[in-house]
């Protein structure tokens, strides 16, 4: 089987596609991986992530600019498996994110489903749609675009 007919990315293949570690790496698991138009990526909220120790001590909440973060992660192991990256040492940077909404609190317990579709895509430059969902509601959604980087191959 090639690394284009994955369906899904355990830790393990995450790591192997998108640079990220921790206490940055936010998602879990990406599954559903429809190469080139889709994914659905994983995050399991917990209490001991290091942003709940000052957003809010006393009231945990994912900040929503991790939840963006997490939806733009499982966007790059979707193109990372779509586009055969994987151990490419890809970086990936964000260009824009707009339209980004929050509808309800993420906290600890949760389990954050990352929904992306392709809206455009490249070899370099994609833009993305994304919805953040716990428990089948809707808690934040944000187009963006992002940039893969890959690094000049030796001679």
């Amino acid at each position: 089987m090639s690394d284009t007919d994955l369906k899904s990315a355990d830790l393990e293949m995450i790591t192997r596609i998108i640079p990220h570690r921790y206490p940055f790496l936010l998602v879990d698991k990406v599954r559903d991986i429809d190469v080139g138009k889709s994914a659905v990526g994983i995050k399991n909220v917990t209490f001991n992530e290091p942003h709940f120790q000052g957003h809010f001590p006393g009231t945990p909440i994912m900040p929503g600019v991790t939840i963006i973060e997490a939806m733009a992660q499982t966007a790059a192991v979707m193109v990372g498996v779509s586009q055969d990256l994987i151990d490419t040492n890809m970086l990936i940077y964000f260009m824009a994110i707009d339209k980004a909404k929050f509808r309800r609190k993420v906290v600890p317990g949760d389990v954050l489903e990352l929904h992306i579709t392709v809206k455009r895509g490249g070899s370099k430059i994609w833009k993305f749609a994304g919805r953040a969902l716990v428990d089948g509601e809707m808690a934040a959604e944000a187009e963006f675009t992002a940039m893969m980087d890959l690094p000049e191959a030796s001679a």
